[in-house]
């Protein structure tokens, strides 16, 4: 079976991401890639986010063929993505971004959040200047999930209104996690050439 690289999965936060956020920008330079559609994206309610990723995930299954998914989330998004892992041990999602989370405690949610490490490989970029979540809290946060932590200094909070349209970071963190699949899978997927020895 020949390789597939994982899929982009795109989880947004409050009021969605507009055409000029750079969920959407990131979004059209994968074909493949899926968005998490909340039915109201006004209104924050956690668990019934992180179904809707679950749902996403489901409808756009590869059927016999297995899908792994690279998840990108923002804000709100990143609560849901969080709580979709703690619950989904086996979720098809292979490694997460979260990318300016919003504050727990701002939305009464803090409880209802896994406090251990998340079961994959994530990253979490914060800002020094969001008024959705502090730095510190961003990087306790950080802590708490097992992830790595980036800082981007006074950027407020990384989305169209901060002028973020376009986002390199995001991009490349999606080409590394590719590599690294790609890379896992290379033994299982040899050139026939390189079992020469054995004519």
């Amino acid at each position: 079976m020949a390789y597939r690289p994982p899929r982009l999965l795109i989880i947004p936060g409050l009021h969605d991401s507009g055409p000029a956020h750079w969920q959407t920008w990131l979004q059209g330079q994968y074909r493949d890639a899926r968005r998490v559609t909340q039915r109201d994206p006004s209104q924050p309610e956690l668990e019934r986010w992180a179904e809707r990723v679950q749902r996403t995930l489901e409808v756009s299954d590869g059927g016999s063929e297995k899908v792994e998914w690279l998840a990108v989330a923002h804000s709100f998004g990143c609560l849901a993505l969080a709580r979709h892992l703690a619950d989904h041990p086996d979720s098809p999602i292979r490694e997460a971004l979260l990318v300016a989370p919003a504050e727990p405690d701002k939305f009464g949610v803090a409880e209802d959040l896994p406090h251990q490490r998340l079961p994959r490989r994530t990253r979490l970029i914060a800002s020094s200047t969001d008024p959705w979540m502090s730095a510190a809290s961003a990087a306790r946060w950080a802590h708490r999930w097992g992830a790595s932590f980036s800082n981007l200094g006074p950027v407020g909070h990384i989305n169209a209104e901060s002028g973020f349209g376009p986002f390199p970071i995001a991009k490349s963190w999606i080409e590394a996690a590719r590599a690294r699949s790609a890379a896992e899978q290379r033994p299982r997927h040899a050139d026939f050439r390189e079992w020469a020895f054995a004519v």
